[in-house]
């Protein structure tokens, strides 16, 4: 009994608020509910909390990126983005068109930000923790858009800041992305079917 009482007085209750919503947030995601959302403005504001005092300042900006995205994309699911005649917005493939610009972009901006997290301020592991925050500006922005492809994206993102939460000591964080990897493979199959079934009923 004193064991487990001494555990949870260990436990970090916003790690483990961030790990609950985070894991809600996504499922709502697979199932294409728009409720995804709010939830993740939720996870948002307490990943910002937790990773300014872990001195993940790219993630930091990354969360505040977050809740700008997941205003943007409660509206776009809700208002923007609907086929005319159809209830809801469909899952599309990213257009071949933007990749150029999307994987130019991403390296750029992992470069710039890696360089000035690791040159102006006393960040950990700069890079690494840089190159999670740009792919995840590019995943954000392709959930928001019902991209199919975002799914890849993240499940990168899920691989290394698995093992950068972990070595940072923010072990429920480790844990939440690591469930993330096999949600991100749920996901990719569950929207690539639903983008099927669209596709074949028009």
């Amino acid at each position: 009994m004193s064991d487990l009482v001494a555990v949870l007085e260990s436990i970090e209750w916003l790690e483990l608020a961030g790990l609950s919503s985070g894991l809600l947030c996504v499922y709502l995601l697979i199932r294409e509910n728009v409720w995804t959302f709010p939830i993740g403005l939720i996870y948002a504001v307490v990943s910002v909390v937790v990773m300014l005092d872990s001195r993940l300042y790219a993630d930091v900006l990354l969360n505040g990126y977050y809740v700008v995205m997941n205003a943007y994309g409660w509206y776009f699911w809700l208002y923007g983005g609907k086929v005319p005649g159809k209830a809801d917005l469909l899952v599309t493939s990213t257009p071949k068109t933007y990749w150029l610009w999307l994987i130019g972009g991403t390296t750029t901006g992992i470069a710039l930000m890696g360089w000035l997290f690791n040159t102006s301020t006393h960040a950990d592991l700069a890079y690494w923790d840089s190159t999670t925050t740009v792919m995840s500006f590019l995943a954000m922005w392709m959930t928001a858009r019902k991209y199919l492809e975002n799914w890849v994206i993240w499940l990168v993102v899920d691989v290394i800041s698995t093992v950068l939460y972990w070595y940072k000591g923010l072990e429920f964080y480790a844990l939440l992305y690591g469930v993330y990897l096999g949600m991100a493979v749920w996901g990719w199959l569950s929207w690539r079917r639903s983008m099927t079934m669209h596709t074949s009923s028009a």
